[in-house]
């Protein structure tokens, strides 16, 4: 008698043995029970998830007899009638698999389809079962499509694919689809112990872990891997016989990488890598274990506490966990998932693996990775470790808050100085500190409060008259150039009316011309629901920008105004105004400290430099979402 294998022998015969399906089997089972059957189904999914079993199942469960010979259609089939034993054993004249991956052209179709015609010889229930049918081609599809839409009562299709993208939308808006979704490891394990156990076979639980993460979400894969496991191990599934079979890395070497990792030992995470190269162990299976531990490692970093206590690794990887920070915990699942995909790039894979580790360390933050060899080779030398000393900045070094074409000199010399002279030429004086900066406020500043933070200077290699810095105190060092600020004169409905329109930019409540009258408008009187505005520009004066301007101020808050009347007169207090202030005072702040700055009255005293006007800009951090800028 010849071995029947696993997956062939436990292949389930009813919908209660289906495992990790229960959504298909409910949908199946609850149709079966009040006679709504469908014309047509199409079952989707991965291979080996159970897409033909589903198919035969229902197939029993619309033609069996019953132990009596009297049953009709039900969602359990007896599994003992003539046709129930007939499907399983695959005579059944009246159920038809055909393969679309070899049967794809028209002509098997048509073949198929002349059947359609006759009447089920010994069922209730004529059933053409085509799997794999996204291979069939277009003109097989377009043949089909009329049948399948207004088959004869007596006959059901069942279609299955793996890969539903390609079946035309023709074809799926005439079916009814099931997605079989891939099983997790824990169902593929739960079902070997049963399996293993019927079999009387000895096996280790973390071998058939092993096996169902191998399965990938495929029972008849996880079967036929089982199937290979007893053989190898001589009728005994045995952790370290199941991960040498599959050629998986020992958890052990995964966590020695992954500690020497988070204390940044270079010279240990090349050693390990050595060792899996020569104990012959994949690369590719020594990413993916510790893709699988990291991620683990992340869960109990967000949920300390979370994870199977009977698991022997929880321990050592909570460890891990707690050792490693959860930014650098993400940053090594990341480039070990991007690090399989370059092994087959590298001309020698275990070469490709020892670079990705390295990345690992050279990705850690400063100061953990690169101290270690630093003090390794102090010591080797024998003498005391000492701090690294500051070096000093050149004399002839720019400050970093000036780049190098801020200050460009006024002419040429005529001609270089002797050696003589430079020779007993005085030295230059130390450069000034640079101020520290300060810290950006906590929340968001108006613009006329602002500070300016940092000030570049620009040489923009124009030909505009250069002007030197005055050397005056601070009270005198506006520049004349500036143009003249429009006249601000603040009042207590300017300062309500600017909050209004602040937070109307910020909303984005208004845009184009509802946007400029409510920045440009002066609020000049408020009388119960109805306020007054004033604006310079008759253009403004428009009807649909009023319009929209109040029903975003409705929109805002209930507390807003139901009137909005708009007169055209002078205005002295507008959010634009105030803005085109506090953007004078930021420019007139930047120049005095320009000009007032140690560094740049001795490159003029000195040198001759000059400031190119209009290349002083405060700089200031980019406004809000909505804020005017």
């Amino acid at each position: 008698m010849s071995y029947l294998v696993l997956a062939r022998k436990y292949r389930p015969k009813s919908f209660s043995e289906m495992v990790g399906q229960m959504h298909v089997v409910q949908a199946l089972g609850n149709a079966l029970e009040t006679q709504r059957l469908h014309h047509a189904y199409l079952f989707t999914g991965t291979r080996g998830v159970g897409k033909t079993t589903v198919s035969r199942i229902l197939a029993k469960s619309l033609n069996c007899l019953g132990t009596d010979g009297q049953g009709g259609i039900t969602a359990t089939p007896c599994g003992v009638c003539q046709a129930c034993t007939d499907i399983d054993a695959g005579r059944f004249v009246d159920y038809t698999e055909l393969d679309a991956a070899s049967n794809r052209g028209v002509d098997e179709i048509a073949q198929l389809l002349e059947q359609a015609v006759y009447k089920p010889v010994v069922g209730r229930f004529k059933v053409f079962m085509i799997d794999e049918v996204h291979m069939l081609t277009n003109t097989a599809f377009n043949a089909m499509l009329k049948t399948l839409e207004e088959p004869p009562a007596y006959l059901k299709f069942v279609l299955a694919t793996t890969d539903p993208q390609k079946v035309p939308a023709t074809v799926l808006s005439r079916c009814l689809q099931f997605n079989l979704r891939p099983m997790a490891p824990e169902t593929i394990v739960e079902h070997l112990v049963a399996v293993l156990a019927a079999e009387q076979i000895p096996a280790e639980l973390p071998a058939l872990r092993l096996l169902a993460r191998a399965a990938r979400g495929s029972m008849r894969d996880a079967l036929s891997l089982t199937d290979q496991a007893i053989a190898f191990g001589s009728g005994r599934l045995e952790e370290a016989g199941v991960r040498h079979m599959l050629g998986s890395v020992d958890r052990s070497h995964v966590f020695q990488l992954l500690q020497a990792l988070a204390q940044g030992d270079g010279r240990r995470v090349v050693e390990l890598s050595d060792t899996l190269r020569m104990n012959g162990l994949s690369a590719a299976s020594t990413l993916e274990e510790m893709s699988l531990v990291l991620q683990r490692m992340a869960v109990l970093q967000a949920v300390p506490g979370h994870g199977d206590a009977t698991d022997p690794e929880l321990a050592e990887t909570a460890a891990l966990a707690q050792q490693m920070p959860p930014d650098e915990t993400q940053l090594l699942y990341s480039l070990c998932l991007h690090g399989r995909a370059e092994l087959g790039l590298a001309p020698d894979e275990y070469a490709a693996l020892t670079m990705v580790l390295l990345r690992l360390l050279a990705f850690k933050k400063p100061g953990q990775a690169a101290a270690a060899p630093s003090t390794e080779r102090t010591e080797q030398a024998g003498g005391a470790v000492e701090p690294p000393k500051k070096s000093l900045p050149e004399p002839s070094a720019a400050p970093a808050s000036l780049p190098p074409r801020a200050l460009s000199p006024a002419a040429p010399p005529a001609q270089a100085p002797s050696p003589a002279a430079a020779s007993v030429q005085a030295p230059r004086p130390p450069l000034p500190a640079e101020p520290e900066r300060r810290a950006a406020p906590a929340r968001p500043t108006p613009p006329w409060e602002a500070e300016p933070e940092h000030i570049t200077a620009v040489d923009e290699a124009s030909a505009e008259p250069l002007h030197e810095p005055r050397l005056a105190p601070a009270a005198q060092t506006s520049s004349p150039t500036r143009p003249p600020q429009a006249a601000l004169q603040t009042t207590a409905l300017g300062e309500v009316w600017a909050v209004w329109v602040q937070r109307l930019l910020k909303a984005e409540l208004i845009s184009a011309l509802a946007r400029e009258l409510a920045l440009q408008s002066e609020l000049v009187a408020q009388a119960g629901d109805s306020w007054q505005l004033r604006v310079e520009s008759k253009s403004l004066q428009h009807t649909g920008a009023c319009d929209k301007l109040l029903q975003a101020l409705q929109t805002l808050d209930e507390a807003a105004p139901r009137n909005l009347a708009i007169e055209v007169g002078p205005v002295v207090d507008s959010l634009a105004r105030r803005l085109a202030a506090a953007q004078a005072e930021r420019q007139r702040r930047a120049e005095e400290i320009i000009d007032n700055d140690a560094f740049v009255q001795d490159m003029v005293r000195q040198w001759g430099a000059r400031i190119v006007p209009g290349s002083i800009k405060p700089w200031t951090a980019a406004p809000a979402s909505g804020e005017p800028v």
